[in-house]
C-alpha cells in the first residue's frame, strides 16, 4: 500500500483515539467532593491513563487501586497502579482485585467511590466465587474466547460466575456512593456490559446465562456448569436499594469517535458514511458483507458514490478453529482482503482502538486489492491462513500490519475503508 494512504488511515485512527481520551472524556464528568473521603477504583486496558488525567482533574484528597493490562501502566502519584494480564486473568489480577476489594473495606455514607471502568476489565479483575477457582475463571475465559459467542452472552455468563462482576464491586462499596465513569467498548454503549459490570448491575440471571450457553452450544468445563445450575444467587438487581444513590456516566465510545473520523475526512474533502459502531457477529462474514458493500460502491455508486470512506464499530468476534496468531480486526482484514482481491479503487484499515488486537502488538492491519497477490509472493496462501485463524503471519509476511503500541483507552473496533 502506498505511504499516502497509510498516512491517511493512521490520521483516522489517530483522530478516532483522540476522540477518546481520557483527559478530554473526563471534562464536565466530575462529582462534587464529598463530606468524607474519596476512594478511586478502577480496571480496563485504558484505566491507568484514565486515573492519571483523574489525578489532574481533582481538587482534593484520593485514595484507590487501578488495575490495567500488562504494559499500559500509566503513573499516578496518589493511586496504585497494579498489571495483569489479558485476555486471560491471571494470580496478578486475582491479588489486585483483592487490593481494589480491601480499599471498598469500611466506607460511610459520606464517602464517594469514583470508579473508573474501560473495556478489558472483565479479564483484569479476577475473583472467582467461593468453590471455584483461578484456574475455573481461567478456562472459562478460555472456552468463551473461543466460542465465538457475542460479547453480550459472555458476559451475560461471566457475570454469574465472580464476585465483582455484575454490580457486585459497588455493592461492596456500600453504602458509599459510588459514581462510575466509563468509557464504552461495547456495542450499543450500555455500561452494564462493559468490562462485564462490575459496578453497574443489569437484568442478566443464571437462567439467563444458561440459556445463553445452550443457545450457542458453548463448551463449558463442567465445574463452570455445575455452579451455575447450583450457585445459591443471581448477580444483584439493578432495582436493588443498594444502588439508589450510584450514578453511571458514558464518557467515551465508538459513536464519537468514529463522528470525529468522519469529520476528519470530510475536512479533507471525502464524504464519509458510518454504516454502525455497534457491530456485531463472526469476523470474516462481517468482513466479508462490508467488502460487497464496497464493490457496489465502486461499481455502481450505490448506496454511495465514491469517493468515499465507509466506517464501522463495535465488536466482532472469532470462532477459533485453529490456534493461529491474530485478533478479531486482523481476521476481518484479510477475509475482507481476499473478497476484494484485485480491485484496485478499494483499501481499507481494521484496528483495535486500544492498540492491541489479540495475541500479538500489533493493532490491526491494512489491505488494498493487492494485498493477497503480496501474501503468496511472500510464501503465504492467504486463504489458507484465514481458515487456520493466522491472519497475523500473512499480514507480517507482506509487511502490512499496524503497530502503534497501547493508546490509552479503548472504544473497540475501528473499520475504515476507503472507496476511490
Amino acid at each position: 500500500m502506498d505511504p499516502n494512504d497509510i498516512r491517511f488511515f493512521t490520521d483516522l485512527f489517530d483522530t478516532a483515539v483522540a476522540a477518546a481520551d481520557p483527559a478530554l472524556a473526563l471534562q464536565g464528568h466530575l462529582p462534587p467532593a464529598p463530606k468524607g473521603r474519596t476512594v478511586v477504583i478502577g480496571a480496563g486496558k485504558g484505566a491507568a491513563q484514565l486515573a492519571q488525567a483523574f489525578e489532574c482533574a481533582w481538587d482534593g484528597p484520593i485514595e484507590g487501586v487501578i488495575v490495567t493490562r500488562y504494559g499500559y501502566a500509566a503513573e499516578c502519584s496518589r493511586l496504585k497502579v497494579i498489571e495483569a494480564a489479558h485476555p486471560v486473568p491471571d494470580a496478578a489480577g486475582e491479588a489486585a482485585t483483592e487490593h481494589v476489594l480491601a480499599a471498598l473495606q469500611g466506607l460511610t455514607e459520606d464517602d464517594l467511590v469514583i470508579a473508573l471502568i474501560t473495556g478489558g476489565g472483565s479479564a483484569l479483575l479476577a475473583a472467582p466465587p467461593e468453590g471455584l477457582t483461578l484456574a475455573d475463571e481461567q478456562a472459562l475465559n478460555q472456552a468463551l474466547l473461543a466460542s465465538g459467542a457475542p460479547i453480550g452472552t459472555m458476559n451475560a455468563i461471566r457475570k454469574q460466575v465472580s464476585r465483582v462482576k455484575g454490580g457486585r464491586l459497588a455493592a461492596a462499596a456500600y453504602p458509599a456512593r459510588v459514581v462510575s465513569l466509563i468509557v464504552s467498548d461495547v456495542p450499543g454503549d450500555d455500561p452494564a456490559e462493559v468490562a462485564s459490570g462490575p459496578t453497574v448491575p443489569g437484568p442478566a440471571t443464571r437462567a439467563t446465562a444458561l440459556a445463553a450457553i445452550r443457545a450457542w452450544n458453548i463448551d463449558l468445563p463442567l465445574r463452570i456448569m455445575t455452579y451455575l445450575e447450583q450457585a445459591p444467587e443471581d448477580a444483584p438487581r439493578p432495582d436493588d436499594p443498594i444502588f439508589a444513590r450510584n450514578e453511571v456516566q458514558v464518557i467515551a465510545s465508538a459513536a464519537r469517535s468514529l463522528e470525529a473520523a468522519a469529520d476528519h475526512a470530510a475536512n479533507l474533502g471525502i464524504p464519509a458514511h458510518i454504516l454502525s459502531d455497534a457491530m456485531e457477529g463472526e469476523s470474516r462474514d462481517i468482513a466479508r458483507a462490508h467488502a460487497a458493500i464496497a464493490k457496489e460502491v465502486a461499481a455502481r455508486n450505490r448506496p454511495f458514490s465514491t469517493p468515499c470512506l465507509l466506517l464501522s464499530g463495535g465488536e466482532t468476534t472469532v470462532t477459533l478453529r485453529h490456534k493461529g496468531r491474530g485478533g478479531r480486526n486482523t481476521e476481518f482484514l484479510l477475509a475482507f482482503a481476499l473478497a476484494i482481491e484485485g480491485q484496485d479503487n478499494i483499501l481499507a484499515m481494521a484496528a483495535d482502538t486500544d492498540g492491541i488486537d489479540g495475541s500479538e502488538d500489533n493493532a490491526g492491519a491494512f489491505a488494498d486489492g493487492n494485498t493477497c497477490a503480496a501474501m503468496r509472493a511472500a510464501g503465504v496462501d492467504p486463504a489458507e491462513a484465514l481458515a487456520r485463524n493466522d491472519a497475523w503471519a500473512a499480514f507480517e509476511a507482506c509487511g502490512q500490519l499496524f503497530v502503534p503500541g497501547p493508546t490509552g483507552t479503548n472504544v473497540n473496533d475501528f473499520r475504515a475503508i476507503l472507496i476511490r
